[in-house]
């Protein structure tokens, strides 16, 4: 296996994801994200509402948002049940003047988070996004891309990717940053990913 701060892979689990025709969409888990109070000092209803719109937008648009192009995979499910579940849980100190980028999330705590779990099994794999932090101060978002074996709970590949957003309205805005992930692993971190198991050239995160 391979780990750095802000990407983990483990080769063989990850072989295998490559020759899996079958993923599950999780969805966008903010549960242990931060947030500036400078775009998001709005109350708790309105935080689910805001999380329960960009899950629902990855589905209802998912020929912009495509996973199946993006990961490879000509067979997807969607379940957001974990995921809704885990989006509930809003904490006052998620909402922050500032963020510190040394209190943020690490590949270790991303690995010890998905053991806790509780995944729904409909395919061997499932995918889903964490996020870390969204910082109207920096226009900067930082998100996880997780892929997890939903049988034993063990990360199969975890990277950290910082995206400006754009747009117009909150919704639209912040909805950017999940259209550049995607973008990215389409055209480069999917290959880049698939290098690092198979041997090839490819460069390492920082």
């Amino acid at each position: 296996m391979q780990k750095f701060f802000s990407m983990y892979i483990n080769e063989q689990q990850y072989s295998n994801f490559l020759t899996n025709k079958e993923i599950t969409w999780m969805g966008i888990d903010f549960s242990l994200a931060q947030f500036t109070q400078k775009s998001f000092n709005l109350p708790k209803d309105a935080l689910i509402y805001y999380f329960n719109d960009w899950n629902l937008l990855i589905i209802s648009d998912h020929k912009k948002y495509n996973i199946r192009t993006s990961f490879r995979k000509p067979v997807m499910h969607f379940n957001l049940s974990l995921i809704s579940r885990k989006n509930r849980q809003i904490k006052p100190q998620m909402i922050k003047e500032s963020i510190e980028a040394s209190a943020l999330l690490s590949t270790q705590k991303i690995i010890s988070y998905i053991q806790t779990l509780a995944f729904p099994i409909i395919s061997l794999y499932a995918l889903l996004f964490i996020a870390e932090s969204f910082d109207e101060v920096s226009k900067t978002a930082s998100v996880w891309v997780v892929i997890a074996n939903t049988h034993t709970k063990e990360t199969v590949l975890c990277e950290r990717f910082i995206k400006n957003p754009g747009g117009v309205g909150i919704k639209n805005y912040w909805a950017r940053i999940f259209y550049n992930i995607f973008l990215d692993v389409n055209n480069h971190s999917f290959v880049r990913w698939a290098n690092l198991v198979k041997g090839g050239s490819h460069i390492l995160p920082i």
